[in-house]
């Protein structure tokens, strides 16, 4: 069903670092192939947000033989470094601020809510409805959609504009079933109209 974006909406583009891209350190599959996407949703929008994984060198989910699971990753998005930075054709520039997570050498945070400032500044300036897109669908794209909701804030998770791990099999499947049955909208790119 087609949604008009208002002066309430907000898009929360999650972690197009590339660190996440084909042959970065902890890859998402055609994650680079939703960047021409995110563009053309960044002109829409009135609120865009990018959050990123900023995280100390020694991170906790670091992990010399990572097991790919929580808390056992390949280092990735070390601050200062390559792999932290958005991919090169993501404009950037057009965000209005870019929220640091994981930034706690002690703290797994893969929502860009958990340890930020987000939720208050999303609410200072009258936002109701997020729009979630980026990677990975079933980790920090799922954290951040649920816990838009548990801000107060209505989420809805754009499902052409995410990709997933989907490691283990099905988990990428299994995380938009979680989304949607906790009250997450979806929506496809093309549903989402200009004010």
């Amino acid at each position: 069903m087609p949604m008009e974006i208002t002066a309430r909406d907000a898009l929360i583009v999650v972690d197009m670092q590339n660190d996440f891209m084909p042959g970065g350190a902890l890859a998402v599959q055609a994650g680079d192939q939703i960047v021409p996407l995110i563009n053309r949703l960044l002109d829409i929008f009135p609120t865009r947000v990018l959050t990123r994984d900023w995280h100390p060198p020694d991170h906790l989910s670091f992990a010399a033989n990572p097991l790919f699971i929580d808390q056992s990753w390949p280092a990735h998005c070390v601050q200062n470094t390559p792999g932290a930075e958005f991919h090169p054709q993501l404009r950037q520039q057009l965000a209005d601020t870019i929220v640091s997570k994981g930034t706690h050498a002690g703290q797994e945070a893969y929502s860009g809510f958990q340890s930020t400032e987000l939720e208050g500044w999303l609410k200072q300036r009258g936002v109701e409805r997020v729009f979630v897109a980026g990677v990975a669908t079933d980790y920090c794209v799922k954290s951040t959609a649920l816990d838009a909701l548990t801000a107060g804030f209505d989420a809805c998770l754009i499902r052409d504009a995410v990709r997933g791990v989907d490691n283990p099999p099905g988990s990428e499947a299994a995380a938009v079933s979680a989304m949607l049955k906790a009250g997450v909208n979806s929506i496809e790119s093309r549903e989402i109209l200009p004010a």
